[in-house]
C-alpha cells in the first residue's frame, strides 16, 4: 500500500503518481499534457482506494486446466463518483477507469474570487447545478476536486451531498492540497476522508495553493 496517514488527510505516495504530479506542476507543461497527466492521476488515485479501502473475497474458478483459487474486491457496485465542475472532470475520467461501473454525480460549485477571502480564510460559494443519484448507506462516495484550498468549496459539496442518507464512505479526492482547507473539512466533517497526492505548503493572500500547480480548470481547458 502507498498511502501515508497525515495528520488530516492520506497521501498517495505511489512513485508514479508523484512523477505525474510533478509533470502537473510543471509550467511548461501544455493544457493537453495537464489533461492527460489529470485523466493518468485520477487512474492512479482509484486504484490506491480500491487497494486501501475495499474488502476483498476469495472463491475459486475453473481454468481450461484446473480448478484454482481467487481473490474478487468487493463493494465496486456501490460507488458514486462526485465531479465538481469543472476542474474535476479529467480526473473523474480517470477515476472511471478504475471504478468502470460507479454511478455518477456532477455538482456545479465556484468562489466567488471577486468577493476575496473572508477574515476567516474562507469564500462565499455559489452552487449553480446540482444532480445527483440516488446515495445509500452501502455506498462509497468519491467526491473529485484537484484543488483542495481553503476547503470553501469543498464543504458546502459535501452540505448538499450528505444533506439525505449518509454513505457508508465518504472520500474527498484531491491532487493538491492546503493545510487550512484540510482542517476546514475534517473540523466541519469529521468522518469524511481527506485523500490527495500532496499537502502543500500554504495559501497566498488570494487563496492559492502554494507552491500548487496554478487553476486546474484553466489549465486543463485553456482558458484564463
Amino acid at each position: 500500500m502507498t498511502l501515508e496517514e497525515h495528520e488530516h488527510a492520506s497521501v498517495v505516495t505511489h512513485a508514479l503518481a508523484q512523477h505525474v504530479l510533478s509533470d502537473l506542476r510543471n509550467v511548461e507543461t501544455s493544457q493537453v499534457g495537464f489533461r492527460k497527466g489529470l485523466v493518468k492521476l485520477g487512474r492512479l488515485c482509484g486504484y490506491e482506494l480500491i487497494d486501501s479501502r475495499f474488502p476483498t473475497a476469495t472463491g475459486t474458478v475453473e481454468t481450461p486446466l484446473a480448478e484454482t483459487a481467487t481473490t474478487r474486491v468487493s463493494g465496486m457496485e456501490d460507488v458514486v463518483i462526485v465531479n465538481v465542475l469543472r476542474a474535476a472532470t479529467p480526473l473523474v475520467e480517470g477515476l472511471l477507469k478504475a471504478f468502470p461501473t460507479a454511478r455518477q454525480g456532477v455538482i456545479s460549485a465556484s468562489r466567488d474570487e471577486e468577493a476575496g477571502m473572508g477574515d476567516e480564510g474562507e469564500f462565499p460559494i455559489s452552487v449553480q447545478y446540482v444532480k445527483l443519484p440516488e446515495i445509500t448507506q452501502d455506498d462509497t462516495v468519491i467526491i473529485a476536486d484537484p484543488m483542495l484550498a481553503t476547503g470553501s468549496t469543498m464543504v458546502t459539496v459535501l452540505d448538499e451531498i450528505l444533506s439525505g442518507e449518509p454513505p457508508e464512505t465518504c472520500v474527498v479526492l484531491s491532487a493538491v492540497s492546503a493545510p487550512p482547507g484540510l482542517e476546514r473539512v475534517t473540523d466541519q466533517f469529521p468522518d469524511v476522508e481527506l485523500v490527495t497526492v500532496s499537502v502543500d505548503d500554504e495559501l497566498d493572500e488570494d487563496g492559492f495553493i502554494v507552491p500548487g500547480l496554478g487553476d486546474a480548470g484553466d489549465r486543463a481547458f485553456r482558458t484564463t
